[in-house]
């Protein structure tokens, strides 16, 4: 989802980035804000979305805290930022 923002407020969308394994499809999901000289950037790192369950390298379920901190490493690894910037783009 893209909205292209106005004078009153910036452009600001969601981003879903999924893949496939063996175990079946993964994903994760944020909204993101323009900020000013078009910098993209997550609306709210702990309000990152996903079906995925992280473990431990013990196979032990993260605590919340410890998976957000983590989905938000994967996220920052993504080229999210490029593909919202061109998308923004396209929109001009």
């Amino acid at each position: 989802m893209l909205v292209a923002g106005d004078a009153s407020r910036p452009a600001s969308g969601q981003t879903l980035w999924f893949g496939e394994s063996e175990r079946g499809a993964a994903g994760v999901a944020w909204d993101w804000v323009c900020l000013p000289y078009g910098i993209v950037a997550i609306a709210d790192p702990m309000a990152l979305i996903t079906n995925m369950q992280l473990v431990n390298t013990a196979g032990d379920v993260l605590a919340p805290m410890e998976s957000v901190r983590q989905l938000n490493e994967i996220v920052h690894m993504l080229p999210w930022q490029g593909e919202v910037q061109r998308a923004l783009t396209l929109r001009h």
